[in-house]
């Protein structure tokens, strides 16, 4: 609800945006901590964190988008 309100209260001056990201993978994880997850999204893998600074490149280059919450989570808040 604050990224909405946020983005009524500053437009059109200002965006606002928000990325709600699932289970992202450090390169010093240890592999069995991504194995539940993996067996829950679709996309069978965790995120990685290029996959966030890609969502957060799109916010940035969307100027007509404003007051969005983008979920990225290789799919696993689709309901099943």
């Amino acid at each position: 609800m604050l990224t909405r309100c946020l983005a009524r209260t500053l437009a059109p001056s200002v965006t606002v945006n928000a990325i709600a990201p699932g289970t992202i993978s450090f390169p010093n994880d240890p592999p069995e901590l991504a194995d539940l997850y993996i067996q829950r999204a679709p996309m069978g893998r965790t995120g990685a964190p290029d996959d966030i600074a890609d969502a957060v490149m799109y916010f940035v280059e969307a100027g007509f988008v404003t007051g969005q919450i983008l979920a990225v989570d290789g799919g696993r808040s689709i309901p099943s």
